[in-house]
Order: structure tokens, then sequence, then C-alpha cells
């Protein structure tokens, strides 16, 4: 299946079914009265996550979705069948935009996240609505109310714990099949890597991690040299990035080349990609000549400690994964401490307010 990680689409939601006009016809029951029902609540437009979808190739070809309308009022003041919700399955990390005013309508990440986009309208109201001491015999009704309809742009963002970045043919997707069961392409060629690819990395006694190996980046990527940097957006969910570094590749007499053309190009997109924590990797080492070229590397980068390993070999992989798990566990530990803070921080505020108030409940004069 082909990877397909934005698409359009245009949703209408159910109309409202009409109110009934109708009176009460029975034997020996003159002037029964009206007794039209109301019309049928239309369908909505419902957005789902299904965990089992992984990209957006459903709408590839089908575009327009529409729920059913509901069914007009009847008489003895029967009202019409609601109209069926239509539910829209999408991956999780879906991001959805109003196509008109590029505003954002929702996130929907969680696994059982669901999301009304677009209300059915209101069935209109039978004539009996409408009667009264003076107006007996009403012969008219409410039409129903007429659906929404959206035009919303989706866009994929991969949920994942880490991303993995670099230059082309540094070997990402060898690293990812080393460290997870994920089977991506591999070749001794640049640009290999022409989706996005996600593997789970199993961590011993801790939590397995998701993480997300992207194509290469080369000067002028932001300005759509190579593949570009569309597919950054599948690492703006992660909590860091796996700076992967082709050892063999490095100059010595300009060791951070490549180091920072990369950062170079995460500026360029933005959206706090370059402020992201960045573990450092030197990949290939079992190559000859990479030895002298770490030592350099690490000479010129300071302030920041770097790995060494070979994802061919799988040399150094045993250190890496730990150290990730490491990471990944203090960055939820630091969320879940700045939440019960939050959290301690609003009651304290809220005990305060009370404390200040008085018996009466007017708020006490502290000057």
């Amino acid at each position: 299946m082909k990877f397909v990680d934005e698409a359009t689409i245009t949703i209408q939601s159910g109309n409202g079914g009409s109110g009934c006009v109708s009176f009460r016809r029975e034997k020996y029951i003159p002037r029964g009265g009206p007794d039209g029902g109301d019309g049928g609540k239309g369908g909505n437009v419902v957005l789902r996550v299904s965990p089992g979808k992984r990209t957006l190739y459903d709408f590839r070809h089908k575009k327009q979705f529409r729920a059913q309308n509901g069914h007009q009022g009847q008489g003895r003041q029967k009202t019409g069948r609601d109209g069926k919700d239509l539910v829209i399955e999408l991956p999780p990390g879906t991001l959805i935009r109003d196509a008109d005013t590029d505003q954002v309508i929702a996130d929907l990440v969680e696994g059982d996240q669901a999301f009304v986009a677009a209300k059915g309208g209101r069935g209109g109201q039978g004539n009996t609505r409408f009667k009264s001491a003076t107006h007996r015999a009403p012969r008219f009704s409410q039409p129903g109310e007429p659906g929404q309809s959206l035009t919303l742009k989706l866009e994929l963002k991969l949920i994942a714990d880490v991303g993995i970045i670099g230059l082309p043919n540094a070997g990402k997707s060898t690293l990812i099949s080393a460290i997870s069961s994920a089977n991506p392409k591999i070749g001794a060629y640049p640009f290999t890597t022409l989706t996005p690819n996600l593997g789970v990395v199993q961590a011993g006694s801790n939590k397995p991690f998701i993480v997300a190996d992207i194509p290469g980046l080369i000067a002028g990527a932001h300005e759509g040299t190579g593949l570009g940097i569309r597919f950054l957006r599948h690492i703006e969910r992660t909590g860091f990035l796996v700076h992967l570094i082709d050892a063999s590749r490095i100059d010595l007499h300009s060791p951070l080349e490549d180091y920072r053309l990369v950062n170079a190009e995460l500026s360029q997109y933005g959206r706090g990609l370059i402020e992201k924590p960045q573990v450092v990797v030197l990949n290939k080492m079992d190559l000859s000549g990479t030895t002298e070229a770490a030592q350099a590397f690490e000479s010129a980068l300071t302030g920041q400690s770097v790995l060494r390993i070979s994802a061919a070999t799988g040399a150094g992989v045993d250190r890496l994964i730990p150290h990730i798990s490491r990471l990944i566990s203090k960055r939820v530990s630091k969320r879940v401490s700045k939440r019960v803070s939050k959290r301690v921080q609003q009651k304290v505020l809220h005990g305060a307010t009370i404390a200040g108030e008085s018996d009466d409940g007017q708020q006490d004069d502290l000057l």
C-alpha cells in the first residue's frame, strides 16, 4: 500500500427531515385536529481514530462523504427516523484543518478519540406543534434544517517517541531494522527511504518505545531539493531526535559539516524541531578510517556526548537502546511532575480564593 500522508475531503452532514402536515381522521371523531409529527434529525459526520490504520490511502480516490438525511414526519404524531451517522476512520496522529481558513479543527491522537466534524440538521416541526386556542387547524409545518458542508484537509503526523534524522545513506533504515522488527528497504545508495518507517523497540525490562525513520535531508531541502522537508512533520510529535551521522563521510578539516547541514534544515523547517534534544550517534564505525574521524568530530563538538555504533554489525547498538530508554523515562517523569505541580498550584489558588472570602460570600478587603 502506498504511503499517503495528505488528503483533502468534502463532508456533508444529513439534512433534517421535514415536519408533517396531517389531521386526525377517525370514525365518530369529527375535527380530530392536527397530528403531524416532527421530522427526524440528520446524521452527523464523525471522525474517529482507528489504531489499525497507518496512512490516508483510503482518501486517495474517494473524497466525497455524506451522512444520511433525516426522514420526514408522519401522521398520528409519528416522528421521522433520524439519519444514520457517518463514521470516517482515520489513523492515529491525523491533524484536521478547515481547507478554506487553514484553521486547526481537531488533532486526533488517542486510540479511542472521536470528533463530530459536521452536525446533522434538526428535523422540522409538524403542524401539531403549532396548534393553539386561536389557531386550531394549522396547515403548515417546518422544513428540516440543512446539514453542514465542510472541506477538510487531513494531515498525518506519525506518533513516535524518537525520530531518526540524518543525511541520505547515513544508515537510518539499517539502524531501525537493527533495533526493531521493522523491515524497511535498505540499499547502498541515497534516498533508499522514500516514505517514513515506524518500528517498535523492545527495551528489556523497560517499556517498549516507537522509533520513526524519515527520508534523508540534503542541503536546500527546505527549498524542495531532494525529497524536500515535508516528511519532517512525522517527527514533530517525538520527544527527542537521534541524529545519525555517517562516520566514513566526516571531513577531518571540517568534521561538523554534515551535522550542521542537517540542523540548518531543521531550523529552516521551524515548528520547534531544532529545539528538541538530540542524541548524536556516529554510525558505520566498522569501516576503516572512522576512528580518527570520530575523534575529530568529538573534539569539535563540545558540550555533548557522542555514541559510536555500527548498525550493520550491531556493535554499540546494545548501549544505544538503554540510553534512549532512560531518556524517554526521564521525559515522562518530568511531564508527570509538571502535571502534578500544576494541579497542586490550582488547588492552592482555589483554597486561597475561598480563604479570602467572608462568611457572606463577599471577598474581604485585605488592603
